[in-house]
């Protein structure tokens, strides 16, 4: 990050109050002036506001602060900030954060208090307490007695007003630890911390108010910190040095968590009494919590500017860890969890137990009194497992016990009195079994030895009891854990200790039985399973291995246990699948429960626009019921009766009772709304260009002008229903009545005849001119008809067989009105025609000339030699009257249309966005209220350096294949280019090449709203603030303005050029723009500042300063967004330089002034330090945070989108958090994501659509029934104040909390918030689309979760959650990742185990006495890894959830073509990313961010590229299965057998081919044949290239082969001994196969191995040889490095001359030694690997690396082999393009060009 070269600011200026004299007007303000409440702002017009800025400003009796000039002006804030010395501008930032608070809570006080320029006093004492709600719990917890010397009971609206000192404390107290909050930078992580500061300060603040004395000097007391920037320098400066020291000492996360204190440390150790005395206050800086850690620790940065002297740097004498030590270990599984793992060995021993007795069901052996006796013994593993789980707590948690002595004790006497238990249960059970065995059976004694072994084991369940007791009754153990009473405290001291969190967790009643039963139902599926398929089935081949006594052993067996051993070879791949195949039973009935929760819901029942076309006319009404707030004056929300009429309604809506749009023909108030909010819609649509021009006018709602009688429904409904109608007058012999029944059955039919005969009359009444005849001629006769209408006897007076003439006549007129120049003359000759017919052959009754005459139908004076109409009509000027013709095309489709326009709109996405919006608005959600009245909420996105909009340059640039993005998305998205051409022509563009002129920026939009921008983003969450002032406009709109809005509004948008006009004409041009079109022109004014104090959007680009500073593109783009949105604010850190080498550091707010035309800083707040001392993201979002305002905030990456519509309902959303869910009301609103990267490629469907179901399914099933919905995704809305007093909306820790946004989730749920789960509204959200990205996100989420696993937070929901939701929150977090390793875990265990007993030659006795192939267990086994490596439980939920959303058959189709697209190898793939890096993660460490890049991924990666990326993760496993399987087919007896063979082993064939192919089936061009040769020369360039000290992995082989290590630098003693056992798989190879070998002569003993070492050895020597002669002679001595090369090929070849005439030696041994001796080789390099820092500093360690060298070209090698074949092998590359690309073919992707780079070059 460069630095700004210019001067820090000499002095923060003097704090400015609320209307102080000294503030100039033009002041830089974020949303309100409060320094000029006199300013003409809207915001200020509402008392509320000032209200709220007139009680901070009561000052009143208050003492001046000392050493300050004070003034009258200034107010409570300016007052707190003069005595305990917050700086100025974080004084301003949180008066206005205070004020907008305050404000906006008294506006949803109902009723209205009756003074309402007075701030009521519930409000400040409400959010006073809400503010420090954790700050009263936390003293409670402490045992110390709060500082907020003010009742805490809730105000109530009522005469009775609490005393003005009251207010002023409440306000006081609220703005001093918003104060704090604002400065505390990093501190911010630890909520607690910043309670202490506040207890510390709050009663300094007490004794001011309270006029105290000093006792040192005699005068009015004062706080310990005053002075400018006192706080800063003095409070949060030292602290902060504290962590930034410790995040160091982390080494950037390489350190061991152990080792140093992350921020949950540093904060818990506030959760102790003694940091009382520890810190003290004022803080002593030599104390041992501030101790720092040796400086030696601390990477090299820039320094900051010193806020005060440093503490005294130690190495270890302080405080440490607190709470909890992280340590890095699998056991973590099992301490975090072990009530799973007991359940599963305790089910398991018991299964076993009765199944080895033999009986077909369980029950039945169980009536046996031995077999009850056995089955007792669970008690013994359980009580040894309590042991262990206590002996694990004190291996991991000893270094606790120097902070607290009790902990120490609790520990010894756990594991005491698990090994007392231990010991208890074997003495009774043996004693019990000794006298069974004495009595010769179960006589009286033995049995009442076994009751007191029952007895024991009573008391031993006694807290499982008692912990079932509190199950179902909850509520009593929420009282006792939230109650802090001591005798509560020691009555579960022995239990759990006593923290902060993680206190009454326990839910509701109905919620335990929901949540209970699903789970009771899982684990019967489970176990009832496991018992009858897995185990039972096991027991006789085990009992057959046991009695075999013939064994001939083909090598030397050590322990002559080779049985023992083949049983549990053989029973291996049961045990893991048993302890993991509760994620497929998990995976299979959460599917159908959130089918079923989300049919309750009513998701899916709009599918699409058929389906809304037969619900449209409810549609409307339900858009009034849910976005149009009734008024409160008559109704009080949330009242019985209310809710109850809301039902009532919601049901009529949904199942269609009743006439809705009958409402809205009667009530034009209704009707207007729902135009103007349908239209604003469409109108939206246009601009994203996802629709046409022509499907606008067919879309939209018109206005109800032209005198229809109904309402006026989209063209779009009304297509073809004219015609039905005529068809059934012309054919229906029937009276007025019945035939009009007939057409009314159809609401569209009524309203198409109603409004084209309406419009008819009206459009000729028009065009002729009045005072005319032929303008009386045409009043007669509508006037004749409408009478006959009048009285039913229509079809009595009228030829119902005429119609269809009259019909054919007026569409000629219309033809030609909208045609491009109307000719009159042939307007004149239709009208006659249809006057003749109307007169002639229409009526029934013939009339005389005289009768029509005196009926006013000829006319008056006979025309000479003149037509009638000749010179009668008249047609509008298109540019003064455009909504004439408008209505004309409209009344042209209404009349013409044959078709059902089902394919209307075209493009996919409309319609899918119309779909869900209009299924929304029928599922369940609360009533809106009026903007004003709603909760007011911020949007926060982080963003660092990614793209902010496409430049010209990257449109342009085609890539090796010819490729352009701008080419790319014109293909991808076809009709929304042709839509955006069409936007450009219209708003004055002649010729494409503007597009590269003077259009260029509406160019780089248009490709960046379809990228994974900042500038999509940005647009997207603005539609907020667009439809706040659009709702705000129609709640106050009166009937009139809502009625000529609308009509005006339909007039701008008709100037539409009319059909057959070319683009050149000069009709003048409409712009979408806000200013035209849009709604945004009827606004009065008072809309914007409404829709400002209520939305906020912060943007958290962190280098913003310092690309302003290089002047880079990125950062004019992000002030063109600002320039575009006025909601639109950017945080940024910036970086001064203060002196030498010195950097200050300040979180910056700016925006763009409209009325100064620039950029404005608003807050410049000072930091003590570098942002970034933990992780970025969360660094980044907490630094901005402060700048948000409002009651909520939403949390969205960079990578996401919003929709307009969507956007209408937010203030639903905001609403449920006045709702219950269970006992709490929400904290976090989980909202569902919409994946719109799907279209791209194969490979993004498949994520896509995983992901869809997880967002969806998943997340409705977590929130309900399971209640275990943690935080996942970015567009979850957050209680902001909920969060802002507890330590924010992420965790920052370095590398534990690398996945931050979870432990978001982990911090609510311990600290008892709610999250819920609502599909009714949705966002967008980009995914990654190439193999390599989503590689790199799976391999991130992967690492993070393996850093879970170590975490406090997952310790403690483990322990603290009761037992069914603990279910529920493993299996679908780190349970997850640890079943899908166990999955891979299985196949090595399965391929090992018959590996060895076909080596051992166990294998073939077996088959000759026990036949293990024919076994239930096996198949079971292996049936149930390919479901799970095909991804099946995966595709469960995508299938259900697509059922659901878009029908069965779609479904199923979907899911074929998926398989066919080769959707289970790439999930087998993703299985594999996702074991290696969680366990690796786990065992060693090393999880780091992986950027992944966010472009269109259509370019051929290299093989080099792809051998980095996979080598270790999935090539080398693959390998290492492939030998495996290669080896067993060579020496199993059973692969004698083929089909065995391929039965027992296609699983993993399958997952072998998907390891290594998948890089190449899904990259672009994998098998094209001149890219392979290219790939393979680059790849031995790249293993050849040495490099030097600053090359990079892409460059060098030996780079990155060192990089491939750095987990081993992270792990610990333990790490690296698993490792090496791990590694010592490898030489099992060598041990097996040289017994085979024909030299060995079928000799057994262990000298056969010994001796096969000298191979090894020689090779070895061989190649050190090799190199010293190619090191000493290659370059100038040549002959002497040939000749040593011939004297070593004579030696090899005398060598084997030797062996084939001396032993048994075999040309085919030399093939199979290979087999042997490679992976032993490979093998050893590993193990040297791991004993680097031994091995590196002698000369092994070249020979270690060149061979390595060797081993990895071998591997590429064997990879590319296939890879090659199959280029080379005509067809594949078409069928992979195929594959690949699938999706993008059936959208006109001309893929097979692009990649060809045949594209034609036309004019872009």
């Amino acid at each position: 990050m460069s630095l700004r070269q210019r001067h820090a600011p000499s002095a923060p200026p003097a704090p400015r109050g609320g209307a102080s004299a000294e503030a100039t007007d033009d002041e830089a303000y974020n949303i309100l002036p409060v320094h000029n409440l006199l300013a003409d702002h809207p915001a200020l017009r509402f008392p509320e506001v000032r209200g709220a800025a007139a009680a901070l400003r009561t000052v009143g009796e208050l003492r001046p602060p000392p050493y300050t000039r004070w003034r009258s002006d200034l107010d409570l804030i300016d007052w707190l900030a003069a005595f305990f010395g917050f700086q100025a501008d974080n004084v301003r930032n949180q008066r206005e954060h205070l004020i907008l608070l305050l404000a906006n809570s008294q506006m949803r006080i109902q009723p209205p208090p009756d003074d309402i320029d007075r701030l009521h006093a519930s409000v400040p004492n409400k959010l006073r307490r809400k503010l420090l709600k954790n700050y009263s719990s936390w003293c409670s917890f402490m045992g110390r007695k709060s500082n907020v010397w003010i009742s805490d009971r809730p105000l109530r609206l009522g005469p009775r007003n609490p005393r003005p000192d009251d207010v002023r404390r409440d306000l006081l107290y609220a703005a001093l630890y918003l104060l704090i909050w604002g400065e505390a930078a990093n501190l911010r992580f630890m909520p607690e911390c910043l309670s202490y500061l506040f207890h510390q300060m709050a009663m300094e603040l007490n004794r001011i108010l309270e006029d105290y004395i000093d006792e040192n000097t005699g005068r009015p007391a004062n706080p310990a910190y005053m002075g400018e920037n006192a706080f800063l320098n003095h409070v949060v400066g030292p602290l902060y040095q504290t962590v930034k020291a410790e995040a160091y000492a982390s080494r950037n996360g390489k350190a061991p968590h152990s080792a140093w204190r992350n921020y949950d440390d540093l904060n818990e150790f506030f959760w102790d009494r003694s940091c009382f005395e520890c810190l003290g206050w004022p803080l002593k800086r030599d104390s041992a919590f501030m101790l720092l850690p040796d400086a030696s620790s601390a990477p090299r940065v820039a320094v900051a500017a010193p806020l005060t002297e440093e503490a005294p740097r130690v190495r270890r004498s302080k405080v440490g860890k607190t709470g909890f030590v992280e340590q890095r270990s699998f056991w973590n599984l099992f301490r975090s969890f072990d009530r799973i793992w007991v359940m599963h060995i305790l089910f398991f021993q018991a299964a076993l137990i009765v199944a080895l007795e033999g009986s077909t069901f369980p029950w039945q052996g169980l009536r046996r009194r031995d077999v009850q006796a056995r089955v007792l013994s669970v008690f013994i593993t359980w009580a040894g497992l309590r042991l262990l789980q206590s002996v694990l707590d004190a291996g991991t948690q000893y270094s606790l016990v120097r902070g607290s002595l009790l902990l120490g004790v609790r520990m010894v006497l756990k594991s005491l009195a698990a090994a007392a238990w231990t010991v208890a249960f074997i003495v009774l059970y043996v004693r019990a079994w000794n006298q069974h065995n004495t009595d010769r059976g179960w006589s009286a004694t033995a049995n009442r030895m076994l009751v007191n072994y029952l007895v024991a084991a009573l008391a031993f369940l006694a807290p499982e009891i008692l912990a079932l007791v509190l199950f179902i009754v909850p509520w009593v153990r929420n009282f006792m854990e939230k109650t802090n009473w001591k005798i509560f405290y020691l009555l579960t001291w022995w239990f759990q200790s006593r923290i902060f969190v993680g206190r009454g967790l326990r839910e509701g009643v109905v919620d335990n039985i929901s949540y209970a039963l699903f789970w009771v139902c899982v684990l019967a599926s489970k176990f009832s399973f496991s018992y009858f398929l897995q185990i039972k089935p096991m027991v006789n081949p085990t009992k057959a291995i046991l009695k075999l006594n013939r064994i001939n052993y083909t090598w030397y067996e050590f322990f002559n246990s080779g049985k023992v051993f083949a049983v549990g070879c053989l029973w291996a791949p049961v045990v893991l699948i048993y302890l993991m195949d509760i994620q497929i039973w998990y995976s299979i009935f959460s599917s159908f429960v959130g089918a079923l929760v989300g049919l309750f819901s009513h998701l899916g029942e709009i599918r699409n626009i058929q389906q809304l076309r037969l619900r449209f006319q409810f549609f409307a009404s339900a858009v009034q019921f849910n976005l149009v707030p009734e008024e409160p004056l008559f109704n009080t929300p949330g009242t019985l009766r209310v809710k109850f009429n809301d039902a009532i309604r919601r049901l009529k809506l949904r199942y269609g009772l009743g006439r809705p749009y009958k409402k809205l023909e009667f009530n034009q108030m209704e009707a207007n709304r729902f135009a103007i909010i349908w239209n604003e819609i469409i109108e939206k649509f246009r601009e994203e260009d996802i629709v046409s021009d022509r499907e606008v006018e067919l879309l939209e709602v018109p206005s109800l002008s032209w005198n229809a009688r109904v309402t006026g429904w989209p063209c779009l409904l009304l297509c073809n229903e004219l015609l039905l109608a005529l068809s059934q007058a012309k054919e229906l012999q029937a009276g007025d009545r019945t035939l009009w029944r007939k057409i009314g059955k159809n609401e569209y039919r009524r309203c198409a005849v109603v409004e084209a005969y309406d419009s008819s009359k009206y459009m000729l009444l028009r065009i002729v001119k009045e005072g005319t005849d032929e303008h009386s001629i045409v009043e007669n006769l509508f006037r004749e008809v409408d009478a006959s209408i009048q009285v039913e006897k229509l079809t009595e007076s009228y030829h119902m067989a005429e119609l269809p003439e009259i019909h054919s006549k007026l569409i000629q007129l219309l033809v030609l009105i909208n045609g491009k120049k109307p000719d009159v003359q042939k307007a004149v000759t239709i009208l006659q025609s249809l006057y003749d017919i109307a007169i002639r052959d229409f009526p029934r009754k013939k009339r005389s000339i005289e009768q029509l005459r005196q009926d006013g139908l000829v006319p008056s004076r006979p025309s000479i030699g003149g037509l009638l109409f000749e010179n009668a009509i008249e047609l509008p000027d298109s540019d003064s009257h455009p909504d004439f013709y408008r209505r004309a095309r409209r009344l042209q489709t209404i009349l013409t249309s044959r078709d059902s326009m089902n394919n209307i709109p075209r493009n996919l996405e409309a319609r899918r966005r119309i779909a869900f919006f209009s299924n929304s608005l029928f599922m369940n959600m609360p009533r809106a209220p009026q903007v004003e009245r709603m909760l007011a909420f911020s949007v926060l996105t982080p963003y660092y350096d990614e793209d902010v909009i496409y430049n010209k340059e990257q449109l342009h640039i085609e890539n090796e294949d010819g490729i352009s993005i701008l080419f790319y998305l014109q293909r991808i998205f076809p009709d929304e280019w042709l839509n955006f051409l069409e936007r450009m022509r219209r708003e004055g563009m002649k010729d494409q090449g503007e597009l590269w002129g003077e259009r260029v920026r509406d160019l780089r939009l248009w490709a960046s709203y379809r990228g994974q921008t900042l500038a999509r983003t940005v647009r997207g969450m603005m539609y907020y603030y667009k439809a706040l002032e659009m709702l705000t406009f129609l709640d106050s709109a009166s009937e009139m303005s809502l009625r000529d809005g609308l009509r005006d509004l339909v007039s701008a948008a008709s100037s539409m050029p009319r059909e057959e006009e070319e683009s050149s004409s000069a009709v003048p041009l409409r712009r979408l723009s806000r200013e035209s079109s849009s709604v945004s022109s009827l606004f009065k004014g008072h809309e914007y500042g409404t829709a400002l104090m209520k939305f906020t959007y912060v943007v958290a680009c962190q280098i913003y300063g310092a690309q302003k500073a290089r002047k880079e593109a990125r950062a004019e783009d992000i002030l063109y967004l600002m320039k575009n949105h006025e909601a639109l604010r950017v945080a940024y850190v910036d970086e001064v330089l203060a002196g030498r080498d010195e950097v200050e550091y300040y979180s910056v707010l700016v925006k763009y002034d409209r009325q100064l035309q620039r950029e404005v800083e608003i807050y410049r707040v000072r930091l003590p330090g570098p942002v970034k001392i933990g992780e970025g993201k969360p660094e980044n979002q907490n630094h901005a945070l402060i700048f948000t305002r409002g009651d909520a905030v939403q949390t969205i990456d960079m990578n996401q989108d919003n929709y307009f519509e969507e956007a209408l309902k937010m203030r639903n959303l905001l609403q449920e958090y006045t709702k219950n869910y269970g006992i709490r009301k929400p904290t976090i609103l989980g909202v569902r994501e919409h994946v719109f990267t799907g279209s791209v490629s194969s490979l993004a469907w498949f994520m896509s659509a995983q992901e869809t179901s997880f967002v969806t399914l998943g997340q409705r099933v977590l929130a309900n029934p399971l209640k275990v919905r943690m935080h996942y995704g970015h567009p979850d809305v957050f209680d902001r104040l909920w969060f802002l007093s507890r330590g924010g909306i992420s965790k920052a820790s370095k590398v534990i909390n690398i996945s931050e946004d979870i432990f978001a989730g982990f911090n609510c749920t311990l600290r008892g918030g709610n999250v819920t789960h609502h599909e009714y509204i949705q966002v967008g959200k980009g995914r990654d689309v190439g193999l390599n990205q989503i590689s790199m996100f799976e391999a991130k989420v992967a690492s993070g979760n393996g850093e879970q696993v170590l975490s406090r937070d997952i310790y403690r929901l483990g322990h603290r959650l009761d037992f069914f939701r603990m279910l529920s929150f493993y299996y679908t977090t780190v349970g997850f990742f640890f079943n899908t390793m166990m999955v891979v875990l299985t196949v090595y265990a399965f391929l090992w185990g018959r590996l060895y007993m076909a080596l051992s030659g166990i294998e073939a006795a077996i088959m000759v006495d026990a036949d293990s192939t024919n076994n239930t267990a096996l198949g079971t086994v292996l049936n149930q890894q390919f479901i799970i490596q095909l991804g099946l439980f995966t595709a469960l939920p995508m299938i259900i959830e697509n059922s659901l959303e878009h029908g069965f058959l779609q479904a199923i189709w979907d899911f074929i073509t998926m398989q066919l697209q080769l959707a289970s190898v790439f999930y087998t793939f993703s299985m594999g990313t996702r074991t290696h890096f969680f366990g690796r993660t786990i065992l060693h460490g090393g999880a780091k961010y992986r950027a992944t890049g966010r472009g269109f991924v259509v370019q051929h990666k290299n093989f080099a590229e792809n051998y980095r990326l996979y080598a270790r993760s999935h090539f080398v496993k693959g390998i290492e299965l492939g030998v495996v399987l290669t080896v067993y087919a060579s020496y199993s007896v059973v692969a004698a057998n083929t089909l065995v063979y391929i039965i027992m082993t296609l699983t993993t064939w399958f997952l072998v081919v998907s390891f290594i192919m998948s890089p190449f089936l899904f990259n672009p061009s994998g098998f094209d044949w001149l890219k392979t040769v290219y790939d393979f020369d680059d790849f031995m360039n790249w293993i050849w290239y040495t490099g030097g000290v600053f090359t990079k992995a892409e460059q060098s082989w030996e780079t990155w082969w060192y990089e491939e290590q750095d987990h081993l630098k992270t792990t610990g003693i333990w790490g690296k001994v698993l490792e090496i056992i791990l590694d010592l798989r490898f030489f099992f190879f060598q041990y097996g196969i040289v017994y085979h070998l024909g030299i060995a002569g079928g000799s057994k003993s262990i000298f056969v191995y010994l001796v096969s070492w000298i191979y090894v050895v020689v090779a070895v020597a061989y190649y050190v040889v090799m190199s010293y002669a190619r090191d000493k002679y290659a370059a100038k001595e040549h002959i002497y490095y040939r000749l040593v090369q011939a004297l070593a090929i004579c030696l090899f070849v005398l060598v084997i001359i030797v062996l084939l005439r001396f032993t048994k030696f075999k040309f085919i041994d030399m093939l199979t030694s290979c087999l042997a001796f490679i992976p032993t080789g490979w093998g050893l390099i590993l193990i040297a690997q791991v004993l680097r820092p031994f091995l590196q500093p002698t000369p092994v360690w070249g020979t270690v690396v060149a061979v390595a060298r060797l081993y990895d070209i071998l591997f590429g090698v064997i990879v590319m082999a296939p890879m090659a074949l199959f280029s080379w092998l005509p067809g594949f590359q078409a069928m992979q393009t195929r594959i690949l690309f699938n999706e993008a073919f059936s959208r006109g992707l001309q893929i097979s060009r692009i990649l060809a780079g045949k594209k034609s070059r036309v004019n872009s």
